[in-house]
């Protein structure tokens, strides 16, 4: 049987990351989507992303998703966020795929009676036309009847910066460049326009570090923010270096990369005397009192030890 991974996207890396590392960031966007009500002190629970559809032929078809979890409040919910840079003909029926796969894994089967539940879907589109909907919909028709769904769509492009902190929206920050993408060439050429556009990161920046100082978020949580800013900048604006350089100077050089490689050599300091087994147990223990969910714990503890999906479970025991 023949295994094919569908890849994702630098953006989708960014918007995976963002939700996996900093979970708080979650709970706003979602009331923002669906119009709830959460308070932000509600359980977050992640699910696997990954998902396998069979294809014709015995073949299996790997799918990643940007992110699916449940949240427990009065009741829970499941939900699935998807990232999207513009639109495509495709992405209602990935959608669709993605639900349905999502409510299988969980599925109930009770006597004769398959139960399965899909998932509060939604999308975040980088850039958007005139033509772009407000919702997407899928609509089933079973031999029961027909049975349909919408999906919020969210346009990054149209939040402003007071916007984003006012409804502590800061899973956007990273793509608040998206918003000047059309004038890249203009920065380029003229360097008052260009520093227009670097006030606007100083007080982006400004207001994260009021942030920090008032307690509302950790340091890891603005130099994640501040990270993945500068890599959808290096992607976006590949081509227009001024514009690149000029708001990375505002915004620092790669925080996230430094302070992880600290995390790193802080947890196998703790455990030298003992060898690479604490000093593994050391850097879970730092990374879970920055609060840094388990499934990322996993991520980073097989990138930096090398180790396999099953042998670093048994160091979150």
């Amino acid at each position: 049987m023949n295994t094919v991974r569908i890849t994702s996207t630098p953006y989708d890396d960014v918007f995976r990351t963002l939700l996996n590392d900093c979970s708080q960031l979650i709970i706003p966007m979602i009331n923002e989507m669906f119009g709830e009500q959460y308070s932000g002190q509600e359980k977050i629970i992640f699910s696997p992303n990954e998902h396998f559809l069979n294809q014709q032929g015995g073949n299996e078809e790997e799918r990643i998703t940007d992110t699916s979890f449940k949240i427990e409040g009065k009741e829970i919910k499941k939900y699935h966020l998807e990232c999207q840079s513009s639109t495509d003909n495709s992405m209602l029926v990935r959608f669709f795929e993605y639900d349905t796969q999502i409510a299988l894994d969980e599925g109930e089967i009770n006597g004769n009676i398959l139960t399965v539940t899909l998932p509060h879907s939604a999308v975040l589109f980088l850039r958007h036309r005139a033509s772009t909907p407000n919702k997407l919909k899928i609509r089933m028709i079973t031999p029961g009847g027909s049975v349909e769904y919408d999906i919020p769509v969210i346009k990054s492009q149209q939040y402003t910066p007071e916007e984003i902190f006012e409804k502590k929206l800061l899973l956007l920050i990273p793509f608040y460049i998206f918003s000047h993408e059309t004038q890249f060439e203009e920065y380029e050429k003229d360097k008052t326009k260009l520093k227009r556009l670097q006030e606007e990161y100083e007080q982006i920046k400004s207001k994260l570090e009021q942030l920090l100082n008032e307690g509302a978020i950790s340091e890891y949580m603005r130099c994640t923010i501040i990270d993945m800013s500068n890599k959808v900048l290096e992607h976006i604006a590949a081509k227009y270096n001024s514009v690149k350089e000029g708001v990375k100077a505002v915004m620092g050089g790669k925080i996230l990369e430094y302070e992880a490689k600290t995390i790193k050599k802080e947890g196998m300091k703790e455990g030298i005397e003992e060898g690479i087994e604490e000093g593994i147990k050391g850097t879970v223990a730092i990374l879970k009192n920055l609060g840094i969910p388990t499934q990322t714990i996993l991520i980073k503890i097989q990138e930096q030890y090398n180790l396999t999906a099953e042998v670093s479970k048994k160091y979150l025991l």
